[in-house]
């Protein structure tokens, strides 16, 4: 590339002529006014660097591009004063759009035109510095929108972070709430399910008994309770919060700190437990009878649980009362049964054998009974009846019948008669209950038996041979129903050795299946009886309830009573006297 031009500057007129020469030469239009005044101020900071140092040696040259669309600009700066003392060498660039300038400011220019050009820097360098001006105040713009927008992200994240505060609270409340409701949901269930098992048992030990079981471990780590019906030392020692329970109604927590659980008052550390709280709850109904004491399972105990404990604690004294007031009825009921049982009595011509079981469920009593007694004729009467419904009301029932059978078997022996009378008597003092009856009566060396039955289930004959007929002729209606009735007798065949079976229909009946299976099951058990098995006839009483009731829990009372007629007496041999001859 060919030098445009070269020349000495060594003084200050020669660099205004160098810089006028560099400012024409950049001065086409399109140039940009930046890196134009870039371009001119930097090669002015040189020539007066030049000028300090003994002047320097200016190379201008330009040189188009391939297409000519732009030119470059150079212009190369070498020291006059040899070095060390000397600048090293140096360039600048700068890159105009189209063609070089033809006409130049040569040397021969006058000054007047180098004034002008200097004069014309400052023309050049208002657009930079309006183009700065407008710089600087859209940067103030930019600074002032970027303060707000940073304030704004500052306030946002204030803002968002306090919302993420509230909402890791909203949480945390959500997920203590959620742990209260299933906290709370499990006690309840826990509650429904212990309470279940409590009042499940009208035996008192049955409840004391499954207690530890359901709380021990997770509710308490030992279970005691103290009766006060117990006899003395039954229960070893208590202490003096279970006592203070005792005597004030009042649930105590005796422990090492304070348990504050609502509700229960706190006292100092037991003697009997100095480690570990107690909590001891009375057992209360209409009247305190005792006190649960629980030891806690860890090192307190929580104020959630011990809600649910006192609740239960109440449920247990309601069970335990509840058994208790059971127990008394069971044992006067079982007085009063024991009471109501007959001797039956013993003949020659007739043996008896009877058997009363009562229902499993409830008070063991009911209003089923048997009797047989001597008639003053000679003959004898048995008697099977049943009073519907159980409980006490159902057996004194059952008394006044059966004593008012007696009374009306003095003046009357048939068995017809007897029941029309317990009929009518039954709808006037009793209207709104029934019951039902089968009076047989026997006669010495007579081989029928007489009979009468209200309502009742069918009398069983067996044979001295072994053969079993049911005697299922219609009884008449149950005593006691608002009808007129009079009874029929019927007849039966009773050969010496036969077995009559009087019974009520909690032998045979049952709930999924009727009486009438059960009718024909007796039939075949009192069948397969062997013959001399009958001459033990309470065995036999027993053999027949077996096959019959298989152990099986019972709603109804059970009667049986099994009346066997002697069987005939052996023929005496003969014998022949004689004599023969050979």
């Amino acid at each position: 590339m060919t030098p445009l031009d070269v020349r000495d500057v060594t003084s200050a007129a020669a660099a205004v002529r160098a810089r006028t020469l560099a400012a024409h030469l950049t001065s086409a239009p399109g140039v940009p006014a930046v890196e134009r005044a870039r371009f001119l101020t930097a090669l002015t900071a040189r020539l007066c660097e030049c000028l300090g140092t003994g002047g320097a040696e200016l190379t201008f040259t330009v040189r188009p591009s391939a297409s000519g669309a732009t030119t470059l600009v150079r212009v190369v700066g070498r020291p006059l004063a040899p070095e060390p003392h000397g600048a090293p060498p140096w360039q600048l660039a700068v890159a105009c759009p189209g063609p070089p300038p033809q006409d130049l400011p040569w040397a021969d220019a006058d000054d007047s035109t180098h004034a002008e050009a200097v004069l014309a820097a400052d023309e050049e360098i208002a657009p930079v510095l309006r183009r700065l001006d407008e710089a600087e105040r859209q940067l103030r713009l930019h600074r002032e929108e970027l303060h707000q927008t940073n304030q704004g992200v500052l306030a946002l994240h204030a803002e968002l972070d306090a919302a993420a505060r509230i909402q890791h609270d909203l949480l945390d409340a959500e997920r203590a709430a959620r742990g209260a409701a299933e906290k709370a949901r499990r006690l309840l269930t826990f509650l429904g399910d212990a309470s279940a098992v409590v009042t499940a048992s009208l035996d008192q030990e049955d409840i004391l008994r499954c207690l530890p079981g359901l709380l021990v471990p997770e509710y308490a780590s030992q279970v005691d309770v103290w009766l006060f019906d117990e006899p003395p030392g039954a229960s070893g020692a208590h202490s003096a919060a279970a006592v203070t329970a005792a005597r004030l109604d009042r649930p105590q927590h005796a422990g090492p700190h304070p348990g504050g659980l609502p509700g229960v008052d706190d006292l100092p550390p037991s003697a009997l437990s100095p480690d570990r709280p107690l909590l001891c709850l009375p057992l209360t109904v209409r009247r305190t009878s005792g006190v649960l004491t629980l030891t806690a399972p860890g090192d307190r105990f929580d104020a959630d649980t011990s809600v649910m404990l006192v609740e239960l604690a109440q449920r247990t004294a309601i069970a335990l009362d509840n058994a208790r007031r059971y127990e008394q009825h069971r044992d006067t009921a079982e007085t009063l049964q024991r009471a109501q049982l007959t001797e039956l009595p013993a003949t020659e011509s007739l043996r008896l054998a009877a058997r009363y079981l009562p229902a499993t469920r409830g008070l063991n009593i009911g209003g089923d009974w048997y009797d047989a007694f001597p008639h003053p004729d000679g003959s004898l009467l048995a008697v099977v009846g049943d009073v519907t419904g159980h409980g006490l009301r159902a057996a004194v029932i059952m008394g006044q019948l059966r004593t008012a059978l007696r009374a009306y078997a003095i003046e009357d022996h048939s068995p017809a008669r007897i029941l029309t009378r317990l009929h009518r008597m039954l709808r006037h003092q009793q209207p709104h209950l029934y019951a039902t009856a089968v009076i047989a009566r026997f006669r010495p060396g007579d081989p029928h038996v007489v009979w009468a039955a209200a309502g009742h289930p069918p009398a069983v004959v067996r044979a001295p041979g072994g053969a079993v007929r049911v005697l299922d002729t219609r009884p008449g209606v149950m005593l006691g129903v608002p009808l007129d009735c009079v009874y029929e007798e019927h007849t039966a065949e009773l050969p010496p050795g036969s077995t009559l079976v009087l019974y009520t229909d909690g032998l045979v009946e049952r709930r999924a299946h009727g009486i009438d299976p059960g009718i024909e099951l007796l039939g075949h058990a009192l069948a397969a009886l062997d013959e001399s098995a009958l001459d033990d006839l309470d065995g036999s009483a027993e053999a027949l309830l077996k096959p019959l009731l298989h152990d099986h829990e019972r709603d109804d009372d059970v009667c049986l009573l099994l009346c066997r007629t002697s069987p005939p007496a052996p023929a005496a041999p003969t014998h022949r006297s004689g004599t023969g001859s050979r």
